[in-house]
């Protein structure tokens, strides 16, 4: 369908059925027509409106158990949101992708020049580059398209914006000249070899996963390079509960240092014992020789084990609930999660500044308010930024209410559990 064709669909709802597929909710829907059409428009006023277009998505994604464990070959558990990475796109000729996301600049990339070059670390182009890059390496067709893109996903709100912009150009690809056959997994991990490799980024799986296969799934990354992955078969929106992520507004700019330290104080206790990482040691053999170590590794080292290795039976108990269906059980492990993630793995504030705690706060208020009835925890990499909470439904209003008050209007964003990872929608 023609760009001014779409735009006039879209607002008749003759795609509501699609977009209802994706966002869940009518109100979504209704919100939805309008954001696609206005990036068709945009698209057109950019590129032409004689132009066959079609709609992909790539969604955000939430960290739901697994605190700091997949750099140690760990288990996580994950889920897509209804928040994303939406893209207008139409093939050329020219053997050239342009990608224009929504208030920044343009991102032109010669196909025939797929090379990495360190001095495009940490630019968007490289991350375009690197995926178009991993799909050829495949072996599966690349070619020229055009793109106008936007995204709802928050940066710096550990939702994973980058991940969600990775997934949706490998999303592309694969609809566009692929004919939707590249399988979720293998988008994952060639935007990870993206934002590694081009973009310069050491960052894991976990993100690019979740954005890419969808719904909640859990992941052991015993074998980093043949991760076990599995869809859950849950639907949050019978939960009674909302998902609420909290920012709490900290500053991300200097902490570098502690993420880098979680891992290496980690490892340097898998190393005290002849090993690499966590995973390659049974928690038996950890406790077993902790006399010995104890003297190795400083004393937050040994904390932050403990809470890999209990966190890594905490995801395991959490698809069991969900798999079993037993919500209750399973809003207890993620409490379980969130204490021993302040306790043991101590990324709820970080030493630098150890009287800033707007994550502490955040949750000292949901525990006043959803004790005994919802659950909490700090959310990604932690130290600072956001919390995250499910609130059943009829406490909703007091908690969003409550939270704004303390750190801001709009700064209790209320999500769904989206059913699908990176998608063609229309």
């Amino acid at each position: 369908m023609k760009a001014k064709e779409l735009i006039s669909a879209l607002r008749n709802g003759e795609f509501d059925g699609a977009l209802k597929s994706v966002y869940v909710a009518d109100s979504a829907v209704i919100k939805q027509r309008e954001r696609y059409a206005q990036t068709v428009e945009d698209f057109g006023e950019l590129f032409g409106w004689d132009r066959e277009v079609s709609v992909m998505s790539a969604p955000g994604r939430t960290e739901i158990c697994g605190n700091h464990t997949d750099h140690n070959n760990g288990k996580v558990l994950a889920a897509s949101i209804n928040l994303d990475a939406i893209a207008v796109v139409s093939p050329n000729s020219d053997n050239t992708i342009r990608v224009k996301s929504k208030g920044h600049k343009i991102n032109i990339v010669d196909l025939s020049d797929l090379e990495p070059n360190e001095a495009n670390y940490g630019h968007s182009t490289a991350m375009v580059q690197g995926v178009a890059a991993g799909i050829k390496n495949l072996g599966f067709e690349v070619s020229g398209f055009d793109a106008c893109t936007t995204s709802d996903v928050m940066g710096g709100s550990g939702l994973s914006s980058s991940a969600a912009f990775e997934v949706l150009l490998g999303t592309v690809l694969s609809y566009l000249f692929n004919d939707g056959k590249i399988d979720a997994v293998d988008i994952a991990k060639v935007a990870q070899y993206s934002e590694n490799v081009f973009f310069g980024k050491p960052c894991g799986l976990l993100d690019q996963m979740a954005s890419s296969v969808g719904t909640f799934v859990t992941i052991d990354f015993k074998s980093t390079e043949s991760p076990v992955i599995k869809k859950i078969d849950f639907d949050f929106s019978k939960s009674g509960h909302s998902l609420c992520i909290v920012d709490t507004g900290g500053n991300h700019s200097d902490l570098t240092d502690d993420y880098a330290a979680v891992r290496g104080e980690m490892e340097s206790v898998a190393q005290a014992m002849g090993k690499n990482v966590l995973r390659e040691i049974t928690y038996e053999e950890f406790m077993k020789a902790l006399p010995q170590i104890k003297d190795k590794v400083n004393d937050r080292a040994i904390l932050r084990a403990i809470h890999f290795y209990n966190e890594n039976k905490r995801v395991d108990n959490a698809v069991q609930a969900l798999e079993g269906n037993d919500f209750e059980a399973f809003k207890q492990i993620i409490l379980d999660s969130g204490r021993s993630s302040y306790m043991y793995n101590q990324n709820v504030y970080t030493p630098k500044a150890p009287t800033e705690q707007k994550l502490s706060l955040a949750l000292a208020i949901s525990d006043e308010i959803l004790r005994g009835k919802g659950a909490f925890r700090v959310h990604g990499g932690g130290f600072a930024g956001t919390i995250q909470a499910f609130v059943p439904n009829d406490l909703l209003d007091e908690y969003k209410t409550v939270i704004e008050s303390v750190f801001g209007e709009g700064s209790c964003h209320v999500l769904i559990i989206r059913p699908v990872g990176g998608t063609r929608v229309i």
